[in-house]
């Protein structure tokens, strides 16, 4: 084994950050046999010092990041300070003084994940960022790499343990969104403000990367399309329900039938009880991946806190010290392909339209010819009347996004129909 260490810059010291300098100093015997070289925590940088760390080493705390990437004698930056900038500066920083990274950044991979993966081919050091998608659960190395050989057609998954742990509560308790979000912030799956997870921010970064690392090729943040999970109400989850499904909010890859395009989006839907991601509950994490060879593949556990993806960050760290060891640098960016993404309009699935209509004879078949007006076909009609209104629930055979649109533009237009109440996507049959 070598006697001198690797030295490792720690750029954040939160619930993750934390996490892996305890790791690294309680468990440094360890660690030191699995690379074949000691590996010395050298400096963490924080924003505000003075603050209680229990397990941190306080002498090695402090605020001025970019000296510390700039010292010349560090081997590897871990950076789970998270956001744009200046995480952006510091680990190019670290690449021209011929440092490695691991990161859990996934805002800043989806959206620069390229030009950071060229910077890295130039300096000849590796980028490495397991803990950016799905915590703990290995997924993008069996991609990257493992699946390497085979084509990957479909990714489809729940990335998001906030979204999940809320529309696990409404299912299994009758609760309503807002209810349900109280529930998780108390628990700390949410934070204070989950702006970036009940909205989809999140899911989508993390569908941009998954997407560019399974097709090979650029796929962005601004490539994904977006729902979150606001406008999902009880009423919706009951109505999952009755069809024999459950909501969850997916982020869905896809390339074209002909190869020629790629998807990628974020959205609620309702998926049968039948398929394995309706059994995922509380914060939990599941992804499918479907490639020609291996088939389909699914991925589970932990998508979140501090544990959990430190246990990525630190895999990542043995894999890019190992390199460092060897004088090698593990497989980079991969994106030959240059598959444009198809807009969302293009886009086929199934809906669940909820209608609010005056209970009258005539208005099911008024509504029914405006769907097949645009060419969206029926499935199924559901319809309870009540005190001159009724409830009118269509679901859909498989049609395009686009047509699905300006169905519902026509529908609302219709005197017969007091309000379009919800529209879902249909997934996973």
């Amino acid at each position: 084994m070598r006697t001198r260490p690797l030295k490792v810059a720690l750029l954040g010291c939160g619930v993750v950050g934390s996490e892996v300098a305890r790791i690294m100093t309680t468990d440094a015997a360890d660690l030191a046999a699995r690379i074949g070289a000691p590996v010395e925590l050298a400096g963490i940088a924080v924003r505000r010092a003075g603050r209680t760390r229990p397990g941190v080493p306080e002498h090695l705390i402090t605020t001025d990041a970019e000296a510390l990437v700039n010292r010349g004698d560090i081997d590897v930056v871990v950076e789970v300070v998270g956001g744009i900038e200046p995480s952006k500066h510091l680990i190019l920083s670290a690449f021209e003084q011929g440092a490695s990274v691991v990161s859990a950044n996934k805002a800043l991979l989806a959206k620069d994940g390229t030009e950071l993966h060229a910077a890295a081919a130039e300096a000849g050091v590796d980028l490495y960022y397991e803990a950016a998608v799905a915590g703990a659960i290995p997924l993008l190395r069996p991609l990257r790499e493992s699946l390497a050989g085979d084509k990957v057609n479909r990714v489809l998954g729940i990335v998001n343990g906030t979204t999940n742990f809320i529309l696990d509560k409404m299912d299994s308790t009758g609760a309503g969104y807002s209810e349900a979000l109280e529930e998780a912030t108390a628990l700390g799956y949410a934070e204070a403000d989950p702006t970036a997870d009940v909205e989809g921010f999140d899911a989508a970064a993390k569908a941009a990367i998954l997407a560019g690392i399974a097709f090979h090729t650029e796929v962005t943040a601004a490539d994904v399309y977006r729902e979150g999970i606001t406008e999902v109400t009880a009423a919706d989850i009951a109505s999952a329900k009755e069809m024999g499904c459950v909501v969850k909010l997916l982020a869905i890859c896809e390339r074209a039938a002909d190869g020629a395009s790629v998807t990628a989006r974020v959205h609620p839907a309702m998926i049968p009880l039948s398929h394995p991601l309706a059994s995922v509950r509380e914060a939990y994490n599941a992804v499918f991946v479907e490639a020609e060879a291996a088939g389909r593949l699914m991925f589970y556990g932990p998508g979140a806190g501090g544990s959990p993806t430190a246990s990525a960050v630190l895999g990542d760290l043995v894999a890019v010290c190992r390199n460092k060891l060897a004088g090698s640098t593990g497989p980079g960016d991969s994106v030959y392909t240059q598959l444009p993404a198809k807009p969302m309009d293009q886009v086929v699935t199934r809906y669940h339209v909820s209608l609010d209509v005056d209970d009258r004879a005539g208005v099911l078949a008024q509504v029914a010819s405006v769907f097949a007006e645009h060419g969206v076909s029926i499935d199924t009609v559901r319809q309870q009347g009540r005190d001159g209104d009724a409830s009118l629930v269509v679901v859909t055979h498989r049609a395009t996004d686009a047509a699905l649109s300006a169905t519902v533009d026509k529908l609302r237009a219709l005197d017969s129909v007091r309000d379009v109440a919800s529209i879902m996507r249909v997934e996973g049959e």
